[in-house]
């Protein structure tokens, strides 16, 4: 969950556990089954089904059964990773909204999406080896 202006948001991550790049990244002004379905949708889109590995959201089991997507609870490893990275990102993100805050009434988020999308090319960008 992140604060955006005066109220909050939640923010879905996938992240490649092997190598930590943002596979993808979407905000939300609410959080249930529907939204981690269609979210965990386009994800398929993109990549094909794999296994799905998450924390103990209530709202991923019932998506994934509906996207016949095999689910786990992630292990302490994963765990570490997976909490590092979003605490990286949520860190980035209030800073961002510290500076631009968002003053409109019933905003849309695109400003917050344009900023995500701009640090997830960085950070993908900084995690890959240079030849």
């Amino acid at each position: 969950m992140l604060k955006v202006g005066s109220e909050y948001i939640w923010l879905w991550v996938a992240i490649e556990p092997e190598n930590r790049q943002i596979l993808a990244l979407s905000v939300s002004k609410e959080r249930n089954m529907f939204v981690a379905e269609r979210y965990l949708s386009a994800l398929v889109k993109v990549y094909g089904k794999r296994p799905v590995s998450t924390d103990r959201g209530t709202w991923y089991p019932m998506a994934c059964q509906f996207l016949k997507l095999d689910h786990h609870i992630h292990s302490s490893l994963e765990k570490s990773l997976i909490e590092r990275t979003m605490q990286y990102i949520k860190d980035r993100t209030e800073s961002f909204d510290d500076y631009f805050p968002c003053k409109v009434k019933n905003c849309k988020l695109k400003h917050i999406r344009n900023w995500l999308n701009l640090f997830v090319e960085y950070h993908n960008k900084e995690l890959k080896p240079v030849n």
